[in-house]
């Protein structure tokens, strides 16, 4: 039997012997932690991360605080493997328990979101490539694939044999033949991948006034407790570049820099001026990304070793090892909202854990949200401005028309639905080799085409969706899109 615990957490330092009890919370929709035994000559930190039995099957959880104690010991199970990774620190699992009293939802389900990748929970399992034998093994025969596979592994590490043929160029059976006659030798391969780090000074940025006044303000807060920035500017002000300079004080405070966007697919440009601004890459957090590359991923958090990450809402609950700043990019979209599971608003749980954390969070928008208005205008948050384009750009001229002062002419070229104003300045950019887009507020003339008579909807025949009326000078048709 499983008992259950109380459910403080506790601090940093040591929490129980071999042989005591402590609390684990598991990752499943429980409210509780429970106790457990501690196997013999284990000592335990709160926020290790263990391998507990849980109704006939053995799931991670995480040493959350000291056992209640008032189950007999009989009735009690014991941890059975404490995982290598670093423990969860106290300030994850203080969010961990906000997020859960906030949303109401059970502590189990939040931490699953944290415990999302068990394979990073587990040891490393042994793997192994092959390198080239210190010399020609004698009486082994030469051919033109055994001698390029010889020299494209001179001084190589250890690669698989499926890498080692690519490599060569030759068929894997080259390889499995030189290995089986002691002309490759096995060797452990390198388990953990390597993330690059970013410099912080790999490039200077020529900022504008504005944007190096904003840059300045963001960066003082590094390492200054918590706040909260709203860097308001215009499409194209360069808010991204200002930010870039908060994330660089982050790193050379020795700090982690965590960027969250609404949709991770639309970050291939932000990703290339990262890689710009600091050499390397970020690593990258979202739901398609491989599984192999989660575990390492997660790993590297946790572990120190990915200094900065741009992900979706979910990098939000990654275990980081020193986190320095949070910055959460177009906050007014509705992407970070989680609707499902745990629900929960990712820009307010950002400011969230950057307070638990005692550091500062940027929201940037070129439109804020109303929320965020609202607490800069209450003096809880700062803001900063960017009003003009970096570079000398200019906003585009917008223009209303009125189609009571001009209104389209029936038969003209736009076939009586463009005002005049408008054909003109299509004409005028087709004249320029320009293009034009118009957005129209709805398909068709009429979405759905229902008879008067019987009620009956008109539907496409090869599927459910309704036809959309399309009218023509010549007539009209029913149109499946």
């Amino acid at each position: 039997m499983i008992a259950p615990s109380a459910t403080s957490h506790e601090g940093g330092g040591l929490l129980s012997n071999s042989g005591g009890r402590v609390a684990v919370c598991v990752p499943l929709p429980l409210g509780t932690a429970y106790d457990y035994r501690v196997p013999d000559g284990v000592v335990l930190v709160p926020g290790a991360i263990v391998r507990v039995p849980v109704s006939g099957r053995f799931v991670w959880g995480v040493v959350w605080g000291n056992a209640a104690g008032d189950i007999a010991d009989h009735r009690v199970k014991t941890i059975a493997e404490v995982s290598s990774r670093p423990p969860l620190s106290e300030a994850l699992r203080h969010f961990i328990d906000w997020v859960a009293d906030y949303t109401m939802t059970p502590r189990g389900a939040v931490l699953r979101m944290v415990l999302n990748v068990p394979a990073a929970l587990e040891a490393d399992t042994p793997s192994f490539g092959v390198v080239r034998a210190d010399v020609w093994p004698h009486g082994v025969r030469h051919t033109l694939a055994r001698d390029a596979l010889w020299r494209a592994l001179d001084g190589h590490a250890a690669l698989t044999l499926a890498d080692s043929a690519r490599l060569a160029g030759v068929g894997s059976a080259v390889v499995k033949g030189l290995l089986d006659e002691g002309g490759l030798v096995r060797a452990a391969l390198t388990t953990h991948r390597s993330f690059p780090v970013p410099e912080a000074d790999a490039v200077s940025l020529a900022l504008s006034p504005a944007q190096s006044v904003a840059a300045t303000a963001l960066k003082q807060g590094i390492g200054a407790g918590f706040s909260v920035t709203l860097l308001d500017g215009v499409t194209g002000s360069g808010k991204t570049e200002v930010y870039f300079e908060a994330i660089a004080e982050a790193l050379r405070c020795g700090r982690q820099a965590l960027v969250l966007v609404p949709e991770i697919a639309l970050t291939a440009q932000w990703l290339g001026r990262f890689e710009r601004r600091f050499g390397v890459p970020p690593a990258v957090w979202h739901s398609e990304i491989s599984p192999a590359l989660r575990r390492e991923t997660w790993r590297a958090v946790a572990d120190g070793r990915v200094r900065v990450v741009i992900g979706a809402r979910s990098a939000l609950f990654l275990p980081f090892d020193a986190l320095g700043v949070i910055v959460v990019d177009e906050e007014h979209e509705h992407a970070f909202k989680q609707e499902e599971g745990v629900i929960y608003q990712g820009r307010d749980m950002a400011v969230v854990r950057a307070s638990i954390e005692t550091i500062p969070v940027v929201l940037a928008s070129a439109t804020p949200s109303l929320e965020t208005l609202a607490n800069v205008r209450s003096g809880r948050y700062a803001r900063l401005e960017l009003p003009q384009r970096h570079g000398g750009a200019v906003l585009p001229e917008i223009t209303v028309i009125d189609l009571r002062a001009t209104p389209p002419e029936s038969g003209s070229w736009g076939r009586g639905w463009l005002a005049p104003p408008l054909v003109a300045a299509i004409a005028d950019n087709l004249a320029k080799g320009e293009q034009t887009l118009l957005f129209l507020n709805r398909r068709g003339y009429a979405p759905l085409t229902i008879c008067r008579c019987c009620g009956h909807r008109l539907q496409c025949p090869q599927c459910t969706s309704w036809l959309v009326e399309h009218r023509t000078r010549d007539g009209g048709r029913l149109v499946c899109h």
